[in-house]
């Protein structure tokens, strides 16, 4: 699988990759090494980073519709009991 991001993105990231070498490292890179870098990140950390948040996502989607017979419930054959509540 191939993390594929925008180029606008991809330039933030390795704007903010080249930041933290030169802040935390004390060595700065320039903008081809933190390409390369960014890669390694999106090929090999990547993919564990996406099937967490696929994992994540199906936990809330699974809440939701587990919660959806409370939300949209109706009574069913409640004239009966209508009736009664009215007398």
């Amino acid at each position: 699988m191939s993390i594929e991001l925008k180029n606008e993105i991809r330039q933030q990231a390795c704007d903010s990759l080249q930041r933290y070498c030169a802040d935390h490292f004390e060595e700065p890179i320039g903008n081809l090494k933190a390409q390369h870098l960014l890669d390694f990140i999106l090929q090999e950390i990547g993919p564990s980073i996406y099937n967490r948040a696929v994992q994540d996502v199906q936990a809330h989607l699974l809440t939701r519709v587990q919660e959806l017979d409370f939300d949209i419930h109706e009574e069913e054959f409640s004239y009966w009991t209508q009736q009664k509540k009215r007398r």
